[in-house]
């Protein structure tokens, strides 16, 4: 195998195979470096996977559309046989409860921009429609030792947002595999159980948008076993390695917004009694209670946590050492406000669930983007709510590298593309890594 690529991918996630697979199709020979055994393999495997349009910013929302018809014909844009087998889309449809505090008025804004398909439910017709939901408002969210856990709150919930084109991906893992054949039928290659310990620099004249008094620019990496692989590009997608990985390349200092990992539990819970398993609420969010459920294979279903204050985050120094077991105090937490919404919820006696980490920005909302350091750019802050835009992110990549790598100065005069299927201009400054915390963001996993 050739030791000089033409870029280096580092992470096989969803975002870095699909980032793999789009320079590939531009003609670059790429090679995706991950230091797991398979692509999928780290927190895009354990990843609800949920498919949703419904963001804080106009540009979350066109790019999670965008996104969503191209998982629809998933096959069609692989262009490629996979002997697993293709992921698939689960139109499930989603079910957002709208509160005093969460209006989503805002979002609907967008939808109605966008031409996103929705419906608007009073709680009467949230309780017709979804027969096992308790319609009761609770909030805030609070944790199950508070003494006012489970009081009634002193208003009523506005009702609830229907989005029909919303669902999951029933295999994240596979779709992380599709795209590495993809990737490999376009010409890349992928190296797993190869750790990146090294950014290489190299003295050179600028090249895109650095500043003047630059010199130097990425010139490939080191790897665990002491070789190096060399290419003018290097793509950080490495999920919740992401600040070892800039902090490798020396840029994390020059950044505005950075990278943290952040610990997380879904919990698994047989899916309500009685529910109809084509009825409506197998997606849904809440932010009433605080969590966000959905229907999982085996009559299961997946309870996750949407960050109320209740919650304190848990960050991680070390992404190589964490807690995977599920911890008491959360899945109690979590499933115990999913019950106040669904009485009828079954509780096991014991916990079971995953953990696993986040990749998260400080406002929730990615980084696309080139750095200060010339050739190396990030794909990162993704975890959490980019799993759904994995077919976009790709594209973005390869054109933001393209334009930067021609000479384009990106960082005052950010890159724009146009949505193939909806027309919206998605600009990529929106993802800067130099944009101040957006104040528009929710800042937890809805991004």
């Amino acid at each position: 195998m050739r030791d000089t690529f033409d870029a280096i991918v580092i992470g096989a996630g969803v975002l870095g195979a699909g980032t793999t697979l789009e320079l590939a199709r531009r003609g670059r020979r790429v090679l995706c470096l991950d230091k797991l055994p398979a692509a999928g393999y780290g927190s895009t495997g354990n990843s609800c996977a949920i498919v949703r349009t419904h963001y804080s910013t106009l540009d979350g929302t066109a790019l999670a559309w965008e996104s969503t018809l191209r998982w629809k014909s998933w096959g069609a844009y692989l262009g490629a046989e996979d002997e697993r087998g293709l992921a698939r889309l689960i139109e499930a449809g989603l079910v957002v409860i709208r509160t005093r505090d969460h209006t989503y008025e805002r979002h609907l804004g967008f939808h109605e921009t966008l031409a996103i398909p929705f419906e608007t439910w009073s709680a009467e017709e949230l309780g017709e429609r979804v027969p096992f939901f308790d319609t009761t408002a609770y909030a805030p969210p609070r944790l199950p030792g508070d003494e006012r856990f489970g009081e009634p709150a002193d208003h009523a919930l506005l009702g609830a947002v229907y989005f029909p084109r919303a669902g999951y991906v029933n295999d994240p893992q596979l779709a992380a595999h599709n795209l590495q054949r993809g990737a490999e039928s376009a010409g890349a290659a992928f190296r797993f159980n190869t750790a990146v310990t090294g950014i290489l620099r190299e003295t050179a004249r600028p090249v895109g948008s650095g500043p003047a008094s630059r010199s130097e620019r990425v010139s490939g990496v080191t790897l665990g076993d002491g070789t190096t692989v060399r290419a003018p590009v290097v793509v950080n997608a490495a999920g919740p390695h992401s600040f070892v990985i800039n902090r490798m390349a020396g840029i994390e200092g020059e950044m505005a917004l950075t990278t943290r990992a952040l610990r997380r539990e879904v919990h698994y819970l047989p899916f309500p009694t009685g529910a109809h398993p084509e009825g409506y609420a197998r997606v849904a969010t809440d932010d009433d209670v605080g969590v966000y459920c959905r229907e999982e294979a085996g009559g299961m279903m997946l309870v996750g946590s949407l960050d109320p204050a209740c919650d304190a985050p848990e960050w991680v120094d070390d992404p190589d050492v964490f807690d995977r077991e599920v911890t008491p105090e959360r899945w109690r937490a979590q499933v115990y406000r999913a019950a106040l919404r669904i009485p009828d919820l079954a509780i096991p006696s014991r916990p079971k669930g995953v953990a696993d980490l986040y990749d998260v920005t400080e406002d929730w909302i990615p980084i696309y983007d080139r750095s200060g350091l010339d050739g190396f750019y990030l794909a990162v802050g993704t975890s959490g709510n980019q799993f759904k835009n994995a077919p976009m992110v790709g594209e973005l990549m390869a054109e933001l590298i393209a334009a930067c790598e021609a000479g384009h100065d990106h960082d005052r005069d950010p890159v724009r593309i146009r949505g193939p299927a909806t027309g919206a201009v998605l600009d990529l400054g929106f993802y800067s890594r130099n944009r101040a915390v957006n104040p528009d963001s929710s800042g937890t996993v809805l991004g």
